[in-house]
């Protein structure tokens, strides 16, 4: 399971990727929505509902061991992390959309993660009841989740000069807590790590890529604009999956290393994919303009 070290550092880890959230929100992030109803409304029906579903079909089709099964489930439950926001910067994204849908599903996700592991865990698992998130577990995970955005929200508000110096240096250390997160995973179960990427990894990339399209393709085929529909796209295809891996890891909440790995795999697969895929949108909008235009004059 790895170290005792390792395990009673993963609350503070998730803790300062949220903080880092939560100095990047403020309340108009909330209000935003306002401005792109059809968007947020699509992207976070994808999100909760379509992605579980397409998710639940895909472990199935790839018959997937049962912790496997679970992992990739809460990979799908887990909101959008904050790489997506890069991402939709870097290829031409709506922003601004992709922070609100940041900070709205962060707060479902309170409900959705402890649903979606129930209801996998009862379903794949013989023991499920007892790996499921009942409602001490659902409260560390709210504590987890949303007490550190609440902090870093309250320091941009009242302190917004040290928010603004805070930001970066808590980014940064952000990244290094996945990846060190990932890394811990993989070096503790580094004996079967083969037999856990031929398990999960082809799983894992398809889900990635049916991810993406769904999260771009869907709100196009509603009518949706290009640039909030690429949000959208990364918001739903990049997961937060430091909080995935540290639910699975946590000896209080599903105590299990197996059901982390689904998270470390999909975290270094998404990077890659998301690259293309933005490359891809980029691409074909710089050759396809006219479609673009008609589409926002609906």
């Amino acid at each position: 399971m790895g170290s005792a070290l390792i395990l009673a550092s993963l609350p503070f880890a998730i803790g300062i990727v949220m903080l880092g959230l939560g100095l990047s929100l403020t309340l108009d992030d909330f209000r935003r929505v306002g401005q792109y109803p059809k968007a947020a409304v699509v992207a976070l029906l994808c999100q909760i509902v379509l992605l579980p579903a397409i998710c639940f079909g895909v472990v199935l089709a790839f018959r997937l061991p049962p912790e496997l099964a679970v992992g990739l489930l809460l990979v799908a439950a887990s909101p959008g992390g904050p790489a997506a926001n890069l991402f939709s910067h870097l290829f031409g994204g709506n922003v601004a959309l992709n922070v609100t849908l940041t900070a709205i599903n962060s707060v479902l996700a309170v409900v959705v993660l402890p649903v979606v592991v129930n209801l996998s865990a009862g379903y794949f698992l013989p023991d499920g009841a007892a790996l499921g998130l009942q409602f001490d577990k659902i409260l560390q995970v709210f504590v987890m989740v949303l007490v550190p955005v609440a902090i870093g929200m309250l320091v941009r508000a009242w302190a917004p000069e040290a928010a603004r110096r805070l930001n970066l240096p808590v980014r940064a250390l952000s990244v290094v807590v996945l990846v060190g997160v990932i890394y811990a995973v993989l070096y503790a179960e580094r004996e079967n790590l083969v037999g856990y990427f031929v398990s999960v990894g082809l799983a894992a990339l398809v889900f990635n890529i049916v991810s993406l399209l769904i999260g771009y393709g869907v709100p196009r085929l509603a009518g949706v604009d290009h640039r909030a529909a690429t949000a959208a796209g990364f918001e739903i295809g990049i997961h937060n999956t430091g909080l995935a891996i540290t639910i699975a890891l946590s000896p209080t909440l599903l105590n299990s290393t197996e059901i982390a790995i689904p998270g470390a795999v999909y975290g270094i697969v998404m990077f890659f994919t998301a690259t293309g895929f933005g490359w891809l949108i980029r691409s074909r909008a710089r050759r396809h303009p006219q479609s673009l235009s008609a589409i926002k004059a609906r």
